[in-house]
């Protein structure tokens, strides 16, 4: 199966971590997903199924595509960027003058430290997997070959990590810019989903 990872746009809270938080995007950050879709398009690529972060930064460019090409939309919830907790909604700038060692610890060890009343990257990781799995079985049952996936940084940051076998430490270096389309491939072996990353289409 293909996932061709889908990291939304700029938002109206570009410039702080948004976790959870319910931001829109700007006009800019529609375009820069626009942008990236319409190369798709141009190069002939077709998706079976649009799946989307319920999250309004994803959800609505999502449903606004599933409606053009005519493809089916399904939201799920486990696809959501982590929770930062007391971090929520707060620049790194200011966490950087408020806490600089934990952030910085964050930053260099996310498997050992996360945001104060935040998600773990364990309990991210689970959270993650186990929705993906649930789009595998949603694929398998429809015959989805291939998949739009609406999501955000910390969501394709922790698969590549997972598809590079690159320890977790290392999650934060690993790329997600904003609007841009990363691909992977989506297997199952013994009941388990594992990710790789695909060198051609």
């Amino acid at each position: 199966m293909h996932l061709d990872l889908l990291r939304h746009g700029e938002t109206s809270l570009s410039h702080t971590l948004r976790g959870h938080l319910d931001d829109a995007l700007t006009e800019h950050g529609w375009l820069q997903m626009q942008s990236t879709i319409q190369q798709q398009l141009d190069a002939q690529l077709q998706w079976d199924v649009i799946i989307s972060s319920p999250l309004q930064r994803c959800q609505k460019f999502a449903a606004a595509l599933a409606k053009q090409l005519e493809l089916p939309l399904l939201l799920n919830t486990e696809i959501k960027e982590m929770y930062f907790g007391d971090w929520e909604g707060v620049s790194t700038q200011t966490i950087y003058e408020t806490a600089p060692e934990l952030l910085a610890n964050f930053w260099q060890f996310p498997t050992r430290y996360h945001a104060p009343n935040g998600e773990s990257l364990h309990q991210f990781q689970q959270r993650v997997i186990y929705g993906f799995n649930e789009i595998y079985v949603q694929m398998q049952q429809h015959n989805w070959n291939r998949a739009l996936i609406v999501t955000h940084g910390g969501v394709i940051k922790l698969l590549t990590c997972l598809a590079r076998q690159q320890k977790l430490d290392d999650l934060l270096t690993m790329p997600a810019e904003l609007g841009k389309l990363y691909a992977l491939k989506l297997t199952q072996v013994d009941n388990q989903i594992h990710f790789s990353e695909k060198t051609t289409t």
